[in-house]
């Protein structure tokens, strides 16, 4: 008898070294560097010219859209580029055709995300597209 009452002063004075395991240590977040500049959004929208029936979008019916629509939403400034791709529309078919590209700076937290969601459901329907794809990027931005 003991030997069984001696087990349980064994066990705790063996136990009492160990430590129970630590919780892992908590995952940071690797925040970009920003030299020289600061944080924003770079957002590319990219808009087909062509139509599933009909002409073309114009030049000039694309400038409206540019005046009317995009200018009033980002009077601070955009850019504009002609490009070429291509695309798998809905129906399985492989599309080929001009675009226009709009790039927007702009802050994280401010309204732009309403004005871009805008200009992309006016040009879709509008011109009849099936779709704007939309890019957003961070960008480090000094001026």
């Amino acid at each position: 008898m003991k030997n069984l009452t001696c087990v349980p002063l064994m066990l705790a004075l063996l136990l009492s070294g160990c430590k129970t395991p630590s919780s892992p240590p908590p995952t940071t977040r690797v925040q970009p560097v920003c030299a020289g500049g600061e944080m924003m959004m770079q957002t590319t929208l990219w808009f087909g010219i062509s139509r599933s029936q009909g002409a073309a979008v114009s030049a000039v019916d694309w400038q409206n859209f540019v005046d009317k629509e995009v200018t009033p939403r980002f009077n601070a400034g955009f850019s504009v580029y002609e490009a070429q791709g291509q695309w798998m529309g809905r129906e399985g078919r492989l599309t080929k055709e001009n675009s226009k590209a709009l790039v927007v700076i702009h802050g994280i937290e401010d309204d732009s995300n309403n004005h871009i969601e805008a200009l992309r459901s006016l040009y879709k329907e509008r011109f009849a597209q099936e779709s704007v794809m939309r890019v957003d990027t961070p960008a480090c931005v000094g001026f």
